[in-house]
């Protein structure tokens, strides 16, 4: 075999190797495309149903206390009145960016670039994160929402200083978590028991997975 044969053998097999090199790319981003779309479809389901029942709490819960304001407000407990208040406006503020994260779910394409896809992926994680953050903002109200004018008059001293540390833990609980719920603390114990659910673990198995697709490309 002469030099020139050699070369063109060598051109050959180079030529194959770079197909199937390529090819190999190829199939790593449509498994990895079809990976991510499964794992972000699973989360419809849960967003749907919360959505749902999200509004429903939130349309009963404005005429209750809407009638209230407007028919009964000076018999009705200021406690109950104000924390139901509260509450269903944190409720609604997380159902309207629970919305936006399934419209977002819904818009993820897999044959759109990875680039595209991770947006989508972290613009899901800071919502997730946020609408946490609000949700734990309710936390104070459950604890107050059944007291009275009455209770706190004729109220026994020690069951009011129950009432008075929950409500005061509660509420710095609520504080707490509303400025710590933050991704770098995701590999923290407390974080982990919070986020561990149809809501988040997609969500990072499909970050991850899109993370080593490009590594891969990189490294080839």
């Amino acid at each position: 075999m002469n030099d020139l044969e050699l070369k063109k053998l060598w051109q050959t097999l180079n030529d194959k190797f770079e197909l199937s090199l390529a090819e190999n790319r190829s199939l790593t981003k449509e498994l990895s495309n079809m990976k991510v779309y499964n794992f972000i479809s699973s989360m419809k389901p849960l967003k749907i149903f919360t959505i749902l029942a999200g509004i429903i709490w939130v349309i009963l819960g404005a005429i209750i206390v809407s009638n209230i304001f407007l028919n009964a407000y000076t018999e009705a407990s200021k406690f109950f009145l104000y924390s139901a208040a509260i509450q269903i406006l944190l409720t609604a503020i997380a159902l309207v960016i629970y919305i936006y994260q399934l419209v977002t779910i819904y818009r993820i394409n897999i044959t759109e670039p990875v680039l595209k896809t991770q947006e989508k992926l972290a613009a899901l994680k800071t919502s997730t994160l946020i609408s946490a953050r609000i949700l734990f903002l309710q936390l104070p109200v459950w604890t107050t929402f059944y007291l009275n004018e009455n209770m706190l008059e004729n109220g026994s001293p020690v069951l009011l200083i129950i009432q008075g540390i929950v409500t005061i833990s509660f509420t710095i609980a609520a504080v707490w978590l509303f400025f710590n719920i933050r991704f770098e603390n995701k590999d923290k114990k407390w974080f982990r028991m919070i986020f561990n659910g149809n809501e988040w673990t997609p969500l990072m198995r499909s970050m991850e997975l899109l993370k080593l697709t490009e590594d891969y490309k990189l490294e080839k």
